[in-house]
């Protein structure tokens, strides 16, 4: 036995010698007396380098203070017999402490015993490992753990957290000759290859991408896509949540959506609802104006009754944008788009009707002319009857065909399921506004054409203006439409009809109101002045207005 002291102990079990093998054979081993002498041992030279190299391994740790600073490595060499009953008797004295084995009982200090290396063949390793698991002792110690140091070739050498390091094997190959010759032969080095390291598992919410050229244990983690989650760790593919669901944050866990709609207690629902009521209660105001003063040239011009029409479709045209406002029901999914498409064709319809009006007053003059049929008072109507009863056929024959219907949107808003009416026919739905911009363009050419015309009672520049800035607004409403989703396609189209509306009412009848208003007030200033009232008086009032209307037109 070998000892070298030291702080804690390592002991080592190699076979170092072995027993003479008799060279009697035959019938002669049974001739001769039996020889009970001690037989002699033979050392095995070859494995002799398994303790050089053990020793001074433990030297060139002791020797670098950055290894195990402060502790010193000491072992103690028994000899691993052929016979698994001698070694295992060295194991017990090892154990012991003394030379003779006794099981149980240590006379050095706790903790001297740190591991045992050995071990030269199979068998022998399992009951090596059997009995030191008794004692709770390993085959290397977690001194090594997580060290790092140089050789003294000033190679780094790495023991990682598992207790693994890279190796290299250098091939041998042991020739045995007679008359007890041997040689070992260096034949080349085996250096195996570095085991992969393994990436860390992928959280919830992520989900494995396999990375070329890497065994299946290397992968990168990619977070889930919008919509997606995974609920567990190193999932292989994201799941997407249902319809009525989306992902939480983490993305690792689906929750319910908000159901909404452009309810009228919304903050774009009760501006909507103000801003309808109160243009549409202005055109109510100005239709009562224009009831009042009746008998003023300035209504009477252009056919007062086409302009109570007209203003009466404005206000109803404002009024059909809260059919946009509330909870989307079958009824009002069928009626929004109808009602609005036919009650703004009667507007843009009456418009048309009063420039041809003003075109056949000043361009059929002549006496015997065949255009002064179209100067009979039921043409506009026939005009206004005709142009709204074709788009009333577009119409049916859209909910005739593909109706529109309730639908809950879920997939404009990631939060939230949107209930909103499906127009049915897109295209239906492009046709009939395809035909009031028809018509507006009509009623903006005719107009423009006709704004050099005498200024006395003319429209047609005011209905030119008016007609621009309806086809403004509906151009800039197509592209706007089609980009917008959820709650906004709503507010982009409730928006159009009341800015369209209202730029009609303030272009034609605004500027008509405040002359109105203006010359009923200064005629009554002058009637005050006047103590007496008479039919002159009248007769003067609409000279005035003849006179002053010009101005503002």
């Amino acid at each position: 036995m070998r000892y070298i002291p030291g702080d804690v102990d390592i002991g080592f079990f190699l076979p170092l010698q072995s027993p003479e093998v008799s060279n009697v054979t035959g019938a002669e081993r049974f001739q001769r007396p039996p020889d009970k002498a001690c037989r002699d041992y033979r050392y095995i030279e070859k494995n002799y380098q398994q303790l050089f190299m053990s020793a001074f391994t433990l030297h060139e740790i002791n020797r670098n203070p950055n290894l195990l600073p402060n502790i010193s490595l000491g072992y103690r060499v028994y000899n691993s017999y052929s016979s698994e009953e001698r070694t295992l008797e060295h194991y017990q004295w090892w154990l012991s402490g003394t030379y003779q084995p006794l099981p149980n009982y240590n006379c050095r200090k706790p903790g001297k015993i740190v591991a045992a290396i050995g071990g030269a063949t199979s068998a022998l390793s399992v009951q090596m490992g059997t009995l030191l698991d008794l004692y709770r002792l390993p085959q290397l110690h977690s001194y090594l753990k997580k060290t790092q140091f140089k050789n003294i070739v000033g190679e780094q050498v790495f023991v990682d957290e598992n207790r693994r390091t890279e190796a290299q094997y250098a091939i041998m190959n042991y020739i045995y000759f007679e008359f007890y010759n041997d040689r070992l032969l260096y034949v080349g080095d085996f250096l195996p290859e570095a085991q992969p390291v393994c990436s860390a598992s992928c959280p919830a919410g992520f989900r494995k991408l396999p990375l070329e050229g890497k065994p299946p244990c290397c992968f990168s983690c990619s977070p889930c896509s919008e919509g997606e989650i995974s609920s567990h760790r190193d999932a292989e593919q994201c799941q997407k949540c249902p319809e009525g669901e989306y992902p939480n944050e983490q993305r690792d866990r689906c929750l319910p959506k908000t159901v909404t709609f452009l309810d009228v207690n919304d903050p774009w629902g009760k501006a909507v609802t103000a801003v309808a009521l109160s243009l549409s209660l202005l055109t109510a105001l100005v239709l009562w104006v224009f009831v009042k003063f009746q008998d003023t040239p300035i209504v009477q011009a252009n056919n007062r009754n086409l302009s109570y029409l007209l203003l009466t479709s404005l206000s109803s045209c404002f009024l059909c944008s809260l059919l946009f406002v509330g909870r989307p029901t079958t009824a009002s999914c069928l009626f929004r788009q109808t009602v609005f498409a036919v009650v703004f064709t009667v507007a843009v319809s009456s418009i048309l009707a009063k420039t041809i009006i003003v075109v056949l007053a000043f361009r059929v003059t002549g006496p015997g002319s065949r255009m002064r049929i179209f100067l009979h008072p039921r043409v506009p109507y026939c005009v206004v009857l005709i142009c709204s009863g074709i788009q009333g056929l577009f119409c049916a024959i859209w909910l005739g065909t593909s109706p529109p219907f309730p639908e809950a949107d879920t997939h404009s808003e990631s939060r939230l399921i949107i209930l909103t009416c499906n127009e049915g026919s897109a295209f239906a739905f492009y046709c009939v506004l395809g035909y009031m911009g028809f018509l507006a363009l009509g009623s903006f050419t005719i107009a423009f054409l006709a704004r050099n015309l005498p200024d006395a009672f003319n429209e047609a520049k005011f209905i030119t203006f008016s007609m621009l800035v309806f086809c403004s607004v509906w151009i800039s409403f197509l592209p706007t439409y089609q980009s917008s989703k959820g709650k906004a396609l709503m507010i982009v189209e409730i928006f159009s009809i009341l800015a369209s509306s209202a730029g009609l009412l303030g272009c034609i009848f605004i500027p008509k109101c405040l002359v109105i208003l203006l010359t009923s007030w200064e005629n009554t200033i002058k009637q005050n002045k006047n103590q007496r009232p008479s039919r002159n008086k009248d007769f003067s009032f609409f000279k005035f207005d003849i006179f002053i209307c010009p101005s503002f037109m």
